[in-house]
């Protein structure tokens, strides 16, 4: 949520322009209910005992949690003025009382008085587009919110809206737009984004305060009201008719949250995580509909369709640099098709120097096992069975070496990380855990057995987590194999569900079924008839050295060219995530295959390459370009200006897509990180045969 409000003044983009209704406004304040008191309670004293950061309900806790409510309103600083944030002020210590007691008062005030400056805001702005816009302004505009104070007064507001909506009417320009249209657009956009205010309801209200208790913990802990955990529970990435993506709301936005192996979204190789939806389409002519202030639950049903029709979507990186075009995606449609997220083998024939190489590539988009038909005995899909038995084909057709590509594997089950471990190592422990009250655990491959036992490269990215942190960690450790790419993500923390219904009935005495708590479990069964769900961080993943995933995630060997600091991307960009920490390693014997000497001879080499591939160098160019237009901190007002800003955006980010981990057979040849991949495998085979 620390986006949230300053993300309204970034985008202006391509959208349909139909006729605004005027929504039916009900700004009545709104009032806590009893459930609400009781949740609040429960949950404060569940997280207590069960988190694993442990924590005290004091003042401390109440001040932190306090900025981040503020945050969630208004991280912007586009409603409220500063002397309402000082009259607020009186709250910012009582919060951790008021959770012992129940008590809702604070939130409430705070999101009623928003919820008025909203509607003041609202019709200043329609005011405001009643107006010719000058589109040749001197003025320019400050395009990081974080680090601006809160205005004054109502009237330095308004000058702050006045760059806001040109800023948004610039861009719709320049996306080709005549001026009327760029007004009607507009209009639409804010009467939507009022009718999503005017409608809030006490639970929205809940669920905001208490994810800025539950954010206060790490990022990954959150609460849910009952639609919310409904939505979780269906999700679009298993609707049968969507585009393979869960979605949530962020601000004024509709987010990508993560992408289903297997769906159309993937298998576009299009987009990406933490991508903004900005404005959706039917068809391949139909007009795009600006989404920005929709809920999450208005944009599926746009997205969502007939199996086998077309739906286009405008996407932006949040990452992108000001003035970049939202790239559009085309996508039909259908079923996850499975087939899609198992791990797959190809066997490539490289010249490289003077010799021939034939490599074996495995891509893994997930760790996936069958866990009911693992339970029943016998044979089951999984990722490591699959990956055995490319290996197994491989070693048949006599590869020189193999090269894994875990890029953008989010994850997923702990056991076949530790399994797959086990394809290339005789046994031994693979990962380290530790609960949240101190107890620990060293999960091992008991396999004796080597599938392959040559020369090994593990290509990585910055979306690359939590189990494939456990594998390309473990490889490393060994000395087993050579990682290379982007530092993974550093998502080292385990998570489970609470279906609060079950879990407070049982509280209450009822008889209810409840699940014990493990890796990815679920507290409590039955239905969500009022209480919602709770996502909490229970344990942290270690290596065999000791040294936590959690944070610094898995350095790479040799580092290829990244558009991405380690601290914007990742999970070192949450400003509460869980610190980095050690434990005592435990005991193994180190392979020795990848030492000091290997990575250093393979570096030159890469090095070397970097002097001299037009390809890499122009490249690296690129991405420099991309940094310094990304790190602006301020926008022209002027047409002129920002076409030529556009334009060059627009460069650098088909420049950085070369970057992309493609998904198609035919764009595989643009795929640098996969090229490079396979000449650094080349250069370990020539090493160890040297």
């Amino acid at each position: 949520m620390k986006k949230a409000g300053i993300l309204i003044i970034l985008l202006g983009l391509v959208s349909s322009f139909s006729q605004a209704q005027t929504p039916h406004y009900s700004y009545d304040a709104l009032q806590p209910d009893s459930v609400q008191y009781e949740i609040q309670t429960r949950v404060a004293r569940f997280l207590s005992d069960y988190h694993y950061n442990k924590f005290s309900l004091d003042d401390s806790l109440s001040s932190h949690v306090w900025d981040s409510y503020l945050t969630t309103i208004d991280g912007g600083k586009l409603y409220f003025t500063k002397p309402e944030i000082q009259s607020f002020e009186q709250y910012r210590y009582t919060l951790d009382e008021a959770m012992k007691n129940g008590n809702l008062d604070a939130a409430f005030a705070v999101f009623n008085k928003y919820r008025t400056k909203y509607k003041a805001r609202a019709d200043y702005i329609e005011k405001f587009l009643d107006k010719p816009i000058d589109y040749h302004t001197n003025l320019v505009m400050k395009t990081d919110r974080d680090s601006v104070q809160w205005a004054d007064s109502d009237a330095e507001l308004d000058k702050e809206w006045d760059k806001i909506l040109i800023n948004q009417a610039l861009s719709l320009k320049l996306s080709g737009k005549t001026d009327s249209a760029v007004v009607a657009t507009l209009k639409n956009r804010y009467s939507v984004m009022e009718k999503r205010t005017s409608a809030y309801k006490s639970e929205n209200v809940f669920h905001f305060f208490m994810n800025a208790f539950t954010e206060y913990l790490d990022p990954h802990t959150s609460y849910m009201i009952p639609s919310a955990a409904d939505q979780f529970n269906i999700s679009m990435s298993q609707s049968i008719e969507g585009i393979g993506a869960s979605l949530q709301n962020e601000g004024d936005y509709v987010v990508i949250k993560s992408i289903v192996p297997g769906g159309p979204l993937f298998k576009s190789g299009e987009g990406n995580v933490d991508d903004y939806i900005v404005a959706v389409a039917q068809g391949d002519d139909g007009e795009f509909q600006d989404i920005i202030g929709w809920l999450t639950d208005d944009a599926i049903k746009l997205i969502r369709g007939k199996k086998g029709s077309v739906v286009r979507i405008k996407l932006l990186a949040s990452s992108a640099p000001m003035g970049s075009t939202p790239r559009t995606v085309r996508l039909v449609r259908d079923k996850i098709n499975l087939e899609e997220a198992v791990a797959k083998g190809t066997v490539v024939d490289l010249k490289h120097g003077n010799r021939n190489y034939k490599l074996g590539v495995i891509d893994i988009p997930m760790f996936y096992r069958d866990f009911e038909y693992a339970s029943r005995g016998g044979e089951f899909q999984s990722t490591t069975a699959d990956v055995k038995r490319i290996l197994e084909d491989f070693n048949k057709q006599k590869v020189n070496g193999v090269l894994v590509d875990l890029r953008n594997n989010g994850g997923g089950s702990l056991v076949e990380a530790i399994d797959l471990t086990g394809l290339f190592i005789k046994s031994g422990p693979v990962v380290q855990r530790k609960s949240s009250i101190g107890q620990g655990s060293v999960e091992s491959d008991e396999d004796k057995s080597i599938t392959f036992d040559g020369p090994l490269v593990v290509l990585q990215n910055r979306f690359s987590a939590s189990a494939s942190e456990i594998f390309a960690g473990a490889i490393q450790d060994y000395q087993r194999g050579l990682i290379i790419g982007e530092n993974s993500f550093g998502k080292g923390t385990v998570q489970q569900l609470v279906n609060l219904d079950s879990y407070f009935a049982r509280l209450n005495g009822r008889r209810t079924a409840v699940a014990g708590v493990g890796n990815g479990s679920t507290m409590g069964n039955g239905g969500l008839a009022g209480y919602g769900q709770l996502k909490f961080t229970s344990e942290k993943f270690y290596r065999i050295t000791g040294n936590s995933t959690q944070i610094k995630g898995v350095a790479p060997d040799i580092t290829l060219p990244s558009p991405f600091d380690v601290d914007e991307m990742g999970e070192k960009a949450y400003s509460r995530a869980l610190p980095y920490d050690q434990i005592r390693p435990t005991s193994y014997q180190k392979l020795g295959i990848i030492n000091t000497e290997v990575i250093q001879k393979l570096t030159e080499k890469y090095q070397q390459r970097m002097r001299t591939d037009d390809d890499l160098r122009e490249l690296v160019a690129d991405i420099e370009d991309y940094r310094r237009n990304r790190d602006v901190k301020e926008i022209s007002l002027n047409y002129d200006v920002r076409k030529k800003e556009m334009e060059d955006a627009d460069k650098n980010r088909k420049s950085i897509k070369k970057l992309n981990k493609s998904t198609k057979e035919e764009d595989k040849e643009n795929d640098v990180y996969l090229l490079e991949g396979e000449k650094i495998l080349s250069d370990l085979i020539a090493l160890r045969k040297s």
